[in-house]
């Protein structure tokens, strides 16, 4: 399951990223960055109508129902693909099952058992999910990560075993890549929503306040290579209809790089090795490569005019750039054996 490696460059015109959010309902949080930025987006969203654990059922079919009207479970989920089975809404709820295919339940994505069932988090709409039960339970309340599996496999490619990346070695469950970017900012959401309660959380992918660095390494990957989708955004509003809070990652991509790394780029990685490499730090632009590399860095800014075009023709460099407070667009283009092109953003903070 590597991650694309090609990304849109439409959001050049997205760059506001003004989805359908009211008015002047992140104004607090303009203009910050770091922690004072995520302060701001807690206190913007904390306090939610908090709704009873059986009553989310009942909200399923406005949130999570595919254009077929069958339900959108993406752990069994096939994108341009036949699923192997698919749900009726309310009448195919769990219930007993012995195997894929047989009934939905509600999947917390942060495991209920890392904060014992506590209420709010525990029937917050944002990361409760409906999930094939026995995929859920294959799951358990193991972290997420990426495997090449060798435990067990779900019917859509999603995977158990040990995890690759460096900063945890448990077993851990890897969704399909369609869904990653999905969880990485439900993640993001839970820790910013949360933040005054996490420490008092018991995952490895939490320390302190927050993310642990291993996660959060691999949410980041995983939210630039899987962008904001339609059914996220339809999602949030519905969500807002009923908590009236919102999940600022869906709003405003933007905000991750600006909280918790503004010279962060990411999704440059061939495979799941970390053999590409392109940073922006201390008013120079750093690329190091592991192997032969030839091909172009080009940055742009906000409004989506060029500021830097500069070749690569060797492994490893350092570029100086001063560049003024903004948000910029790399694209790099690969000329080696894949001719990939890769694109992504990333905030530069005075």
């Amino acid at each position: 399951m590597a991650l694309r490696f090609v990304y849109s460059l439409l959001f050049f015109v997205q760059l506001s990223w003004a989805y359908s959010q009211p008015s002047g309902y992140y104004d607090n949080a303009q203009g910050l960055a770091g922690e004072q930025m995520r302060t701001a987006l807690h206190n913007i969203i904390k306090n939610h109508n908090v709704i009873a654990y059986s009553d989310v059922w009942s909200h399923f079919p406005n949130l999570d129902k595919k254009p077929n009207g069958k339900v959108w479970d993406i752990y069994s989920d096939n994108p341009g693909g036949t699923p192997a089975y698919e749900y009726t809404l309310v009448t195919d709820q769990c219930g007993q099952y012995s195997g894929e295919g047989d009934c939905y339940n509600r999947e917390h994505t942060v495991p209920a058992s890392w904060y014992n069932s506590a209420s709010p988090m525990y029937s917050d709409l944002f990361q409760v999910y409906p999930t094939d039960g026995f995929v859920n339970g294959k799951r358990s309340n193991l972290p997420y990560g990426e495997t090449s599996g060798g435990t067990w496999m779900s019917t859509n490619g999603s995977n158990l075993g040990n995890h690759l990346l460096s900063g945890y070695s448990g077993i851990v469950f890897e969704p399909i890549d369609e869904y990653k970017g999905d969880l990485a900012r439900t993640y993001f959401y839970m820790v910013t929503r949360y933040m005054d309660v996490v420490t008092n959380w018991t995952s490895d992918m939490f320390t302190g306040n927050t993310l642990s660095s291993w996660a959060l390494d691999m949410l980041m990957d995983w939210d630039a290579n899987d962008p904001v989708s339609q059914k996220e955004i339809a999602r949030n509003e519905a969500i807002y209809l009923v908590q009236n809070n919102r999940n600022p990652f869906i709003d405003n991509p933007t905000y991750v790089l600006a909280i918790w790394d503004s010279t962060y780029v990411v999704g440059l990685r061939a495979s799941r090795h970390s053999e590409n490499r392109i940073w922006y730090a201390n008013g120079k632009l750093y690329f190091n490569k592991l192997r032969t590399y030839a091909g172009k860095v080009l940055i742009y800014n906000s409004i989506g005019q060029l500021v830097l075009s500069v070749p690569i023709k060797n492994n490893i460099f350092e570029y100086p750039l001063a560049l003024p407070q903004g948000m910029y667009v790399i694209r790099m283009s690969n000329q080696d054996e894949k001719g990939n092109i890769l694109t992504n953003k990333f905030l530069v903070f005075r």
